[in-house]
């Protein structure tokens, strides 16, 4: 049976920004939400079009708060930035978000990710990724004639929607932008920038440098020719002319 959500009834349901759980169980799972959502933030920050959010409830339902997820990372394609306290799909012309990126921890059930996959499947994602840091697998799945298949060979592969590139290694996953830069947590981002300051630090001394040098050259070149010139001047008073010799 449908239920029939009413002006009236609509405006009283009330939909939570908040479970209570944390945004993550351990450090290695938030350091890779917040890494995999800032790199897609700076990937798109050019794009108007384009909203990127971590661990944010999706209310797919109007009128149904008890329908809802909050994926570790979302990204919607057609919806303005911009802060939200939840993403009511009704509210953001009915589009859900396209691509979403679930972060495996201890405490995850089988169960849970099942009902995540479906809740996925249901309302409409075309891509979905879950990563486990702990065991280092990445799993995907690509919507094909309107379900979820999964991606059969992941390593290697490049997002139809985000054109980023995944990478495993027994070591670790890395994710490579289009143009080819790696995806980095943001401690690295910031020692990224620093080694750049320095490195134009050290190249504005040495241009620096080799201008003092340039410049004492012309110095000397000038104390030279304005010591010929008194010499020739000294020649002259004795009645010498050089062109004479």
């Amino acid at each position: 049976m449908v239920k029939q959500v009413t002006p009236n009834t609509a405006a009283s349901v009330f939909y939570p920004e908040s479970d209570g759980q944390p945004m993550a169980d351990n450090t290695k799972q938030y350091t890779w939400i917040v890494t995999i959502k800032e790199n897609l933030e700076i990937l798109f920050k050019s794009r108007d079009d384009v909203f990127i959010a971590g661990d944010l409830f999706w209310f797919p339902v109007e009128g149904d708060p008890d329908i809802r997820q909050a994926p570790d990372v979302l990204v919607v394609f057609g919806r303005p930035k911009g802060h939200r306290g939840s993403y009511k799909q009704w509210s953001e012309n009915n589009i859900p978000p396209q691509v979403v990126f679930e972060i495996l921890s201890p405490g995850n059930t089988t169960k849970e990710m099942a009902n995540k996959f479906s809740f996925y499947q249901r309302h409409g994602v075309e891509e979905y990724y879950i990563y486990d840091p702990e065991k280092i697998t990445l799993k995907g799945w690509l919507r094909s004639e309107n379900i979820l298949k999964p991606i059969k060979e992941i390593n290697g592969w490049v997002s139809p929607h985000l054109g980023i590139n995944f990478q495993m290694t027994p070591e670790t996953l890395s994710i490579y932008y289009p143009d080819g830069r790696k995806f980095l947590t943001p401690v690295e981002n910031d020692d990224l920038r620093e080694q750049e300051r320095r490195e134009k630090e050290q190249e504005r001394l040495e241009k620096e440098q080799e201008r003092r040098e340039k410049e004492q050259a012309l110095q000397e070149l000038e104390q030279e020719r304005q010591r010929y010139q008194e010499l020739l001047a000294q020649l002259r008073d004795r009645g010498i002319n050089l062109e004479d010799l």
